[in-house]
């Protein structure tokens, strides 16, 4: 049978008529020109008896050798007794296949499964985890054919940057996904349980935190001279004020705000705690607020971010803003630490009840038998608290804080 009688500018050239017609090159194969233009590679053949057709690809996206080479290919596989159109059919559900038990696509469905569960900090924390330091480099990869050593390569590139912890947190995020991975059927095993002991373990270190009175002092007044933009020194000074964590704070909403009841009410699902959490708020934090509130009270959060007042304020604006004052957020001040600072003289100023300031920190406090019965927020004890606390700043800032031992 005489094959390659078309040329690539008879192609090229082929204009669409009032009807399909076919350019004949040979070996089955023709170039199919429909009335619109469209211009498809097909293959005719016969197998067991009967007639069918083979797409080879669109033209020009698949050229005049391409085609050839893909119509040589199915003439060899009909040789050996093979059909190519299911051979095609079966490399689609192959892929489809691989693709639905991909690690990423399991990963994905993990997240989207479990999520709600989570506060909205942990859902991105979660996902975005795997998309910088797994889905690169296995997230295409069936996850039942993932192996320990692969995840292992993954785990060392982010230890190698600097970043152990971080490691230790892609292991046990891709332990979960495995384990969703076994109880869906798309894998037999958790291979993250053969790497326990592959990592250097990590050191437990505690966030940057001054507790001295005098050094929180000159602090305080660091702060309140910080010269950058009207809502990160709202939130440096609220940091102090609060006694939240650094993603509760940056995430507090407009809606979450009660100045007639002189209260903060994080709803449930932002807390770490998983549980609704509510601040008592001194004066000196409800200005801070009234002042904020003409500049973005308009939006949805207290601190948008710069980019977009649809999403808050990056979550290492507070940091950065400490270090612009010359404090090291590793061995100073974090942001992180103003909780540390506060806990450390409320419980030190033996005023307060331990467990008032472990509420107040959104800690849970006693042993589970006293945590079901103790559902109290003690919420009059902690307005004193705070307000104490607040009087308290104010007189460390102006440096008339007792300094004795």
């Amino acid at each position: 049978m005489a094959t390659d009688k078309l040329t690539a500018v008879e192609a090229r050239q082929a204009m669409p008529g009032e009807k399909p017609y076919k350019l004949v090159d040979g070996g089955g194969m023709y170039l199919l020109v429909d009335p619109k233009g469209g211009k498809y590679w097909r293959m005719d053949y016969r197998f067991a008896e009967k007639r069918k057709t083979l797409a080879l690809g669109i033209f020009p996206e698949v050229s005049l050798a391409a085609a050839r080479e893909a119509r040589n290919q199915a003439r060899d596989r009909l040789r050996d007794g093979v059909d190519p159109c299911e051979t095609r059919k079966l490399a689609k559900l192959t892929a489809v296949h691989r693709a639905q038990n991909s690690f990423e696509a399991v990963a994905r469905e993990w997240h989207k499964e479990f999520s709600p569960k989570w506060t909205e900090h942990t859902r991105w924390k979660n996902l975005r985890i795997l998309e910088v330091n797994a889905f690169p480099w296995i997230g295409d990869r069936p996850i039942g054919e993932v192996t320990a050593p692969e995840l292992l390569a993954i785990l060392r590139r982010v230890k190698d940057r600097g970043l152990l912890d971080t490691a230790h947190r892609v292991r046990q995020t891709a332990g979960m996904v495995f384990r969703f991975g076994i109880a869906t059927g798309r894998c037999a095993r958790d291979i993250s349980l053969d790497l326990k002991g592959a990592l250097p373990s990590k050191q437990q270190t505690h966030y940057a935190a001054i507790t001295d009175p005098a050094k929180f002092g000159t602090l305080l007044r660091d702060l309140w001279a910080y010269q950058g933009s009207f809502t990160t020194c709202c939130a440096l000074k609220l940091s102090v004020f609060f006694g939240l964590r650094p993603g509760e704070l940056r995430a507090l909403e407009w809606t979450e705000v009660d100045t007639e009841q002189k209260l903060i009410r994080i709803p449930l699902g932002k807390m770490k705690a998983r549980r609704l959490h509510v601040v008592p708020l001194a004066d000196q934090a409800l200005a801070i607020l009234s002042d904020l509130r003409p500049l973005t009270g308009s939006g949805k959060f207290c601190f948008p971010g710069l980019q977009s007042h649809d999403r808050p304020m990056s979550e290492n604006t507070v940091n950065a803003a400490l270090r612009r004052l010359g404090y090291n957020t590793q061995s100073d001040q974090s942001a992180h630490g103003f909780r540390s600072s506060f806990s450390t003289m409320a419980h030190g100023s033996g005023m307060f009840r331990a467990e008032v300031v472990e509420v107040q920190l959104a800690h849970k406090h006693g042993d589970a038998v006293r945590l079901a019965y103790d559902r109290g927020d003690f919420l009059e004890e902690r307005r004193k608290m705070m307000a104490w606390w607040a009087d308290e700043c104010d007189a460390m800032r102006q440096a008339t804080v007792d300094k004795s031992p």
